[in-house]
């Protein structure tokens, strides 16, 4: 187990009741010693197979440190964060979000938000051994309804009306609230692909078999749109009425600029139309994970940004700032969101009257794709970037065999981002949460960017072969 980019992770059978239990016994330590004493603790849980268990024993740290465990039971994310901050105490969320089911995690939430690189560091330091804890469970609480009430009372009665909307079920934790703040807004949900076995969605790099479906439903069942989210509901997938999957960034840029936000924070790999679309007066990169582009997001906001915002290429969207529209007020939630910006597009296509391909076509020509290669251990994948930012003829030649053109500038913010010189850009990383190599490709035209990513894997593949 370990900190990716957002929480710790792991596999099942590495995420023992003990181990569990120690890092939570960790992160409330280190609240103690950071001069926040907490008395009580909310749980939450995704849809996944080891889940339950994991949250008891999480509730059996919190009860022996003294504490009262709360059992929120299978929730969003975003409404954990949004409780916790609400009731001024912590919470543990337990979730592997996208990844695997043979992996999962724990994500940790202050009182005032998400936790950062700093409390990682506290957390690590005040973490016992493991040890085992007597069973136990917590307190049931609800806390879906203001979660749900936070999204829908911020845009207007009927805002949707009219508009016939298809619900991804699957898996994901906050289905049920999904489904209600469309039918809220007055749109018809139409309930699709539920699943009682956990399905693994990654936004980020929506499967092709997943995107044939999504394409299938639309036209089968006439939809505007189709939306969904991850498991734990922190990050959006959304669909046109094409049965085409939006980016996550594309959906991220599209969604503050209709909120009306004036400063951006965004990880490196999100698409270069944040800067070209010229919608927001300051915008600032940073490396990929929820806490990196929140610090920044309340960077922005010391600075004096009116309504800073930030998102990540997933399309997970946080809010810093306090939103504005006739009247109404949204206050901040500082940790990854994907029920606001999904019905922030939908109200802008409602209101305008336009198609959500119309409006996400307001963008300018800039396309992202992104894969992945499995199974490649994290040493692996370093050690070839590693060789790759220390050698100019290795990247050209790398440039030259994927896209036909030689690197022109290097970004090594987080992992190697290479900008070539037909203006195109390959970009790889380790991931943070899986042994995987990611790769990210940015072109004029989506078909041209899902070719450069392809062809990327399939020249890093051959160089993993090589390596000695």
């Amino acid at each position: 187990m370990k900190f990716g980019t957002s929480g710790v992770r792991g596999l099942v059978v590495d995420m023992t009741d003990p181990a569990c239990a120690a890092w939570v016994s960790g992160f409330l330590r280190h609240l103690r010693a950071s001069g926040v004493p907490p008395t009580a603790v909310l749980v939450g849980r995704d849809r996944r197979p080891s889940s339950p268990r994991i949250a008891r024993a999480c509730a059996a740290a919190i009860a022996a440190e003294g504490l009262t465990a709360l059992d929120a039971g299978i929730v969003p994310t975003p409404a954990l964060a949004l409780a916790a901050a609400a009731r001024g105490m912590p919470a543990v969320m337990v979730t592997g979000s996208h990844i695997p089911f043979d992996r999962n995690g724990l994500k940790f939430y202050r009182p005032d938000g998400e936790i950062t690189k700093a409390d990682e560091a506290g957390i690590l330091a005040a973490r016992p051994e493991p040890t085992a804890l007597p069973a136990a469970t917590g307190a049931p609480v609800a806390i879906g309804e203001a979660y749900l009430e936070r999204n829908v009372g911020f845009f207007s009665e009927g805002a949707l009306r009219g508009l016939r909307v298809g619900v991804y079920r699957h898996s994901a934790a906050g289905r049920d609230i999904v489904a209600a703040a469309l039918e809220r807004l007055g749109a018809e949900a139409v309930p699709i692909g539920e699943s009682e076995t956990f399905v693994p969605i990654d936004t980020e790099a929506v499967d092709a078999a997943v995107a044939r479906q999504i394409a299938a439903w639309v036209g089968e069942h006439r939809l505007d749109a189709l939306v969904s989210t991850d498991g734990d509901g922190d990050r959006p997938l959304v669909a046109d009425e094409t049965g085409s999957v939006l980016r996550g960034d594309a959906l991220g840029i599209v969604a503050a600029h209709a909120l009306g936000a004036d400063a951006v924070a965004a990880p490196v790999n999100v698409s270069t139309a944040l800067e070209r679309s010229g919608w927001f007066a300051r915008t600032r990169r940073t490396r990929i994970g929820s806490p990196f582009v929140i610090a920044a997001a309340a960077a922005l906001a010391a600075e004096g940004a009116r309504l800073p915002v930030a998102f990540e290429a997933n399309g997970g969207f946080l809010l810093a700032g306090t939103a504005e529209r006739d009247g109404r007020r949204l206050a901040p939630l500082p940790t990854r969101d994907a029920l606001l910006p999904m019905l922030a597009l939908l109200v802008e296509a409602a209101r305008t009257g336009r198609s959500v391909s119309a409006v996400m076509a307001t963008l300018p020509p800039r396309a992202t794709a992104s894969g992945r290669l499995e199974a490649v251990p994290e040493a692996a994948s370093r050690a070839l970037i590693a060789r790759l930012e220390a050698t100019a003829a290795a990247r050209d030649a790398l440039g030259a065999r994927v896209a036909g053109s030689p690197v022109a500038a290097v970004d090594t913010t987080d992992g190697l981002r290479m900008t070539l010189e037909s203006g195109e850009i390959l970009h790889l990383r380790p991931s943070g949460n899986a042994p995987e190599l990611r790769c990210y490709a940015e072109a004029e035209v989506e078909a041209r960017a899902t070719a450069l990513t392809e062809a990327t894997l399939a020249a890093v593949r051959a160089l993993l072969a090589e390596a000695p």
